[in-house]
């Protein structure tokens, strides 16, 4: 045998386990999201990772002004309501990021809800997934 090909043997093993240890464990431990805390208030924020966003299937849109400027609107798919009947939504302040934000609804027309008080123009709150993410910030991921 060479002390090419011995050199090859020798370095190849330890190469290969090197490549292994860090793939499989980061995968492993990569938790699908996270509930962190919002500084100076008693809000939380729920952080997904890309995969799990994608599985969710989350989708969201702009909050726009109408009329003369006023009145702010979100799609009717980003209204939800709680148990005890109070109105909000979560918006997507950041990517993967998802704060739950009370609003108050002045009116619905259509597929469009007037706000009141909520979020500014311009953020963007979840039309699709916003359940998933409710379950996440109050129940946890359980996976199989």
């Amino acid at each position: 045998m060479t002390a090419r090909r011995l050199a090859l043997l020798t370095v190849l093993p330890v190469a290969l386990a090197a490549a292994g240890c860090g793939g499989g464990a980061d995968r492993e431990s990569a938790r699908p999201a996270v509930i962190e805390h919002v500084k100076g208030s008693n809000a939380e924020r729920v952080r997904l990772t890309a995969e799990a966003s994608r599985r969710i299937g989350i989708r969201t849109a702009v909050v726009k002004r109408v009329g003369s400027g006023a009145q702010v609107v979100i799609p009717y798919t980003a209204l939800l309501y709680d148990p005890d009947g109070n109105t909000w939504t979560y918006t997507n302040p950041a990517p993967l990021v998802f704060e739950r934000r009370n609003i108050k609804v002045a009116s619905i027309d259509g597929n469009l809800v007037l706000l009141s008080s909520g979020p500014r123009a311009g953020t963007k709150v979840v039309t699709e997934g916003a359940t998933e993410i409710w379950g996440v910030e109050y129940g946890g991921i359980q996976e199989d």
